[in-house]
């Protein structure tokens, strides 16, 4: 599992978009337009994209810890 790019954005709020990411999970699956929020405690959450009102994918508990992980310390190398 590994960033394959991310790009922050100028959003610096609470419950701001603060990068897209884009992710390979395995050698079979790529995600891409994920969105790393800020949220009002500090912490960050990875989103998938929205499809319409939905959204295109969701993620177990444990995952979105490390993808979150993953994409946080991608933007820290970023900035």
């Amino acid at each position: 599992m590994r960033v394959l790019y991310c790009h922050p954005t100028r959003e610096t709020g609470n419950r701001d978009c603060v990068a897209f990411v884009d992710v390979e999970l395995n050698e079979h699956i790529r995600l891409y337009g994920l969105r790393l929020v800020k949220q009002p405690d500090g912490n960050h959450m990875l989103y998938a994209p929205q499809a319409g009102q939905r959204r295109s994918a969701t993620f177990s508990a444990g995952l979105a810890k490390r993808l979150t992980a993953l994409a946080v310390e991608a933007l820290q190398v970023t900035r």
